[in-house]
């Protein structure tokens, strides 16, 4: 397998990997545009964009997109994430010049037609209201709002209702403008691809677009804080963080390890004290997210009412044992969990892609395998138990409860005793 990377004179980078005894390929544009690139008074723009992005081109419509990839056998879709806008699509090797048409054709002409800006904003409208009807879906929304308060960082992809109701075509037009310039989009593909003729369709398709001056962000800050809205659900949910390293951070990968040895599997110690021995919960875990220049260690636990106290406080007890008895074996366990997701990943091509992508983000190169797993081997017993203490003792962290949490400990509370 080789990776080959290429960058027009434009700036749009084009990264690919051919994977040899495959018969399909994914490829897709990442633009680097997601919720934090929002003004406060746009925030949800991003995601209404992802959506409007298959309501139609000069040459194509709605149904039109659907049936040109669909006709093949092929697969295409989207998301948004508060860094970038992704959209992607998954097609038989012969396929690959037709899915990159549509590709640059939904992101370089789209109509925003007004009569399917509506449609699609009840549609978003739905979604947001499905989320706010999913307890274990908005509180970590809330999370992010109490981590990161009055910044990009800590508003939701999806946006308040009440600005998606007011946003209008020139709106959308003027996002796309100051964002989607060719200098803020990567071009990955994977599986059954040839990269020459990748790069010979990209100069065609998008080397006529002019670049941008996009600044940097502002850098995110911290803060935390607690947010609790009681309502009488059959179940309590928690949802606790704290700020970890960013990606470019060598100790994003003791992180991860740290959250893994935690809550990552049915192994880790929330799992066997909260679930196994105690329980007291069906779904608990832990997880790492990161950003450019920040990241969040988070806890989930879902239980009832009554037993949220207790679930809370053995949850602070297991994070500060940690830093005191995190064993070898633990850690071993951990890497050995994390290198094996990473690679067994690497056996999708839409996996791959995606990765290539992310990578060409963040370093503007694509770091092999290699030097990956190096960076998780070297994390040692001691770095995590390090880590551990060093959360305990922040003095900062955000807590988010919701359902018949009145009587839940508080969040100085719960910093206290895993301070003590």
């Amino acid at each position: 397998m080789s990776v080959e990377l290429h960058r027009l004179s434009n700036g749009l980078r084009i990264v690919t990997e051919h994977m040899p005894g495959l018969k399909s390929a994914s490829i897709g544009i990442w633009v680097n545009a997601g919720g934090r690139d929002e003004a406060p008074a746009e925030n949800g723009i991003a995601h209404f964009l992802e959506h409007m992005a298959f309501k139609g081109t000069a040459k194509r419509t709605t149904l039109g997109i659907a049936e040109a990839i669909e006709d093949v056998g092929g697969y295409i879709n989207a998301y948004t994430s508060r860094e970038m806008t992704a959209y992607y699509a998954r097609v038989l090797e012969a396929d690959v010049p037709l899915a990159l048409d549509v590709l640059a054709d939904i992101l370089l002409n789209p109509l925003f037609d007004p009569a399917d800006i509506e449609v699609e904003r009840g549609v978003i409208l739905q979604e947001i209201g499905q989320v706010l009807d999913t307890p274990d879906d908005v509180i970590f929304d809330w999370l992010q709002e109490v981590a990161y308060p009055d910044q990009a960082l800590g508003r939701t992809i999806l946006g308040p209702a009440e600005r998606v109701s007011a946003f209008t075509r020139d709106d959308l037009f003027s996002f796309v403008g100051r964002h989607y310039a060719p200098d803020q989009m990567i071009l990955s593909a994977a599986g059954a691809v040839d990269h020459d003729e990748i790069v010979r369709l990209a100069e065609t398709l998008f080397g006529h677009l002019e670049p941008s001056a996009k600044g940097s962000h502002t850098p995110a800050l911290f803060m935390g804080g607690e947010r609790r809205v009681v309502k009488p659900l059959e179940q309590a949910h928690m949802a606790m963080a704290f700020e970890c390293a960013g990606y470019r951070d060598p100790a994003i990968y003791t992180a991860q390890i740290f959250s893994i040895a935690m809550g990552g599997g049915m192994s880790s110690r929330l799992f066997q004290e909260l679930r196994e021995k105690r329980g007291l919960c069906y779904t608990v875990f832990a997880q790492t997210g990161a950003y450019a220049e920040t990241g969040l260690i988070t806890l989930y636990a879902g239980t009832s009412g009554a037993q949220m106290g207790e679930l809370a406080e053995l949850t602070m007890v297991e994070m500060a044992r940690a830093a005191q008895d995190m064993s070898p074996a633990e850690v071993a366990r951990a890497r050995a969990q994390m290198k094996a997701g990473l690679l067994m990943g690497l056996e999708s091509p839409s996996s791959r892609a995606e990765r290539l992508a992310r990578l060409v983000a963040i370093w503007d190169r694509v770091p092999g395998i290699e030097e990956t797993v190096a960076h998780i081997d070297a994390v040692t017993t001691g770095d995590v138990r390090d880590l551990a203490g060093r959360l305990a003792g922040s003095g900062r962290a955000a807590l988010a409860l919701y359902g018949p949490v009145a009587d839940a400990p508080e969040l100085a509370a719960l910093q206290g005793r895993l301070a003590a």
